[in-house]
């Protein structure tokens, strides 16, 4: 990894000696509205204390929210006030994770944001607890409702929707002039969703699925999904696979032999294997010689993207960058809520909400890994184009990016 890493020091908590309007969602008084308040509270989530690749990208992600405090601070903070990250290890446990936060949201100090690190599972956990006591948040691990304002009004997806990774693969299956599809997916929120969507979009589009099937994602063997994909000789197999799981779906494709085209979606690339040279992973063996995945732009180096490049020095200087940029999306939290609190004037948690829902204040956002995100009152997913995607080849990552 090219530069120093300096060791980021995560304010602890700090009791406040008034109580935040913004944390209760009421209208009491606000010391928020003049600068020079209290300091602005974050909590970030991350299993960093997990193993392998999933804590490899909670890292990422927790640096991610690490240099986007930093980055913001350097810039005044949030109306004036200071902005203080506690991180939360919850070791990729959803129970973990519950069990902390609560504890951090029942204490004397609530936080006024709170961020996670994925996977799904996660936000599925956290979301109950930030939506009953009314505290801003934001996931990069998307579950069928977590966008859903009826139902979270306070939190927002920063990973973009299913439908919007579809409209990509639509794109990219055109151009490729795809007419037979297989999918497979694993069984957790996400991939339950993608698999479900994704055939419908790919039937719509007018191609052929000859095969959806579903794995768990605690099984060692995905062989027999696989032979059973692999009889509907489809021109393509679509792919869902996050961690460990990608490693056994990619052995059995060659325990059968299978040479088919292997499109994997934005959870094949965040995961590290592909990227790693044997003996630890497979970049440069025949396992990936057929797989294209999904990335952003912002994934893949570009020498003339000045804010992804700025973002990147930012997460160098604040902690480690162990897995692709895709893991970064916490980077841009910060500058959503800076930009949404200066149009709401106040640092109110259903002001700033409301506010993220203004075109002009996501672009004025100045965001890096996603340009940006097109929260709407009807969905706080972003909703992402198929030009802010690429289909490539596996790579080595540098400081989160292909190359």
């Amino acid at each position: 990894m090219r530069g120093t890493k300096i060791t980021a020091t995560v304010a602890g908590f700090v009791l406040a000696a008034v109580a935040l309007a913004g944390c209760s969602g009421s209208g009491s008084a606000d010391p928020s509205t003049s600068a020079g308040g209290d300091p602005i509270k974050v909590v970030v989530l991350g299993g960093i204390g997990g193993k392998g690749i999933l804590a490899d990208n909670a890292t990422t992600s927790v640096t991610a929210a690490k240099a986007s405090v930093n980055a913001i601070n350097e810039k005044g903070g949030i109306l004036g006030r200071k902005v203080e990250i506690q991180v939360i290890d919850d070791t990729g446990d959803p129970t973990v994770a519950v069990t902390k936060l609560r504890e951090a949201v029942s204490g004397s100090s609530k936080p006024d944001i709170v961020l996670n690190s994925g996977p799904s599972t996660i936000t599925e956990a956290m979301l109950p607890i930030v939506t009953q006591n009314k505290i801003l948040s934001f996931d990069i691990g998307p579950t069928a409702t977590s966008g859903d304002p009826k139902k979270s009004p306070y939190n927002f997806d920063l990973s973009a929707s299913v439908p919007d990774y579809l409209g990509s693969f639509v794109d990219e299956l055109k151009n490729r002039s795809v007419k037979k599809v297989a999918i497979l997916h694993g069984s957790s929120a996400y991939g339950e969703l993608f698999g479900q969507m994704s055939s419908a979009a790919f039937t719509k589009a007018g191609m052929t699925v000859t095969g959806d099937e579903g794995y768990d994602v605690a099984a060692l063997d995905m062989t027999p999904q696989l032979a059973a994909l692999q009889q509907g000789n489809p021109d393509v197999l679509v792919l869902d696979a996050y961690g460990a799981p990608l490693g056994y779906v990619l052995q059995g494709i060659q325990k059968l032999g299978w040479n088919v085209p292997i499109m994997g979606n934005t959870s094949v690339a965040a995961t590290g294997l592909i990227s790693t040279p044997p003996p630890t992973g497979v970049l440069g063996t025949d396992a990936v010689k057929n797989l294209t995945m999904q990335v952003y732009t912002s994934t893949k180096y570009d020498a003339n993207a000045t804010a992804v490049n700025d973002a990147v020095q930012q997460m160098l200087k604040a902690g480690d960058i162990k897995s692709s940029l895709i893991l970064a999306y916490n980077y841009d939290s910060m500058f959503l809520v800076k930009a949404a609190a200066e149009k709401a004037g106040k640092f109110d948690t259903a002001a700033i909400a409301q506010a993220l829902i203004d075109p002009a204040v996501q672009k004025s956002a100045g965001t890096a890994i996603l340009s940006l995100y097109g929260f709407t009152a009807a969905a706080h997913s972003p909703h992402v184009q198929p030009s802010d995607f690429l289909f490539i080849s596996p790579g080595p990552l540098v400081d989160g990016q292909f190359h």
